[in-house]
């Protein structure tokens, strides 16, 4: 059994591909996956279901992976949220932290680089 069979993971991305990605490998490393292509599904997710980690792209159409994590922030205090994302500035990653973010990775990143990261920011609960 994978140490992260036990996971549950809200993955919120707006390109497909990457999405579907994310989907791939993170249900090969046995995490449950929920995905939602958008932030405001992914804030209706978060309220009315339990997660281990949120994993927020930051550029999306109707919200950014910023926002959405200051408002998750609102309500739930305790799961860790980790950015995987192209916007690869420091103040891009600053933004996130600020916000609250727990971790920040840059796309591309190595699928096993993404579950160890997982694995990381969940044990930390």
């Amino acid at each position: 059994m994978s140490p992260l069979s036990r996971i549950r993971v809200l993955v919120t991305e707006d390109d497909p591909d990457a999405l579907a990605l994310l989907e791939f490998i993170l249900t090969g490393a046995h995490c449950e996956v929920v995905t939602t292509p958008n932030s405001l599904q992914a804030l209706k997710l978060a309220k009315g279901q339990a997660f281990d980690l949120y994993l927020l792209d930051n550029w999306m159409d109707d919200m950014s992976g910023v926002e959405l994590c200051r408002k998750l922030r609102e309500f739930d205090r305790g799961t860790p949220i980790l950015f995987y994302s192209g916007a690869a500035y420091e103040a891009d990653k600053q933004a996130a932290f600020g916000a609250g973010a727990d971790g920040y990775m840059v796309k591309p990143a190595s699928p096993d680089d993404v579950v160890s990261e997982i694995l990381r920011l969940t044990s930390l609960q």
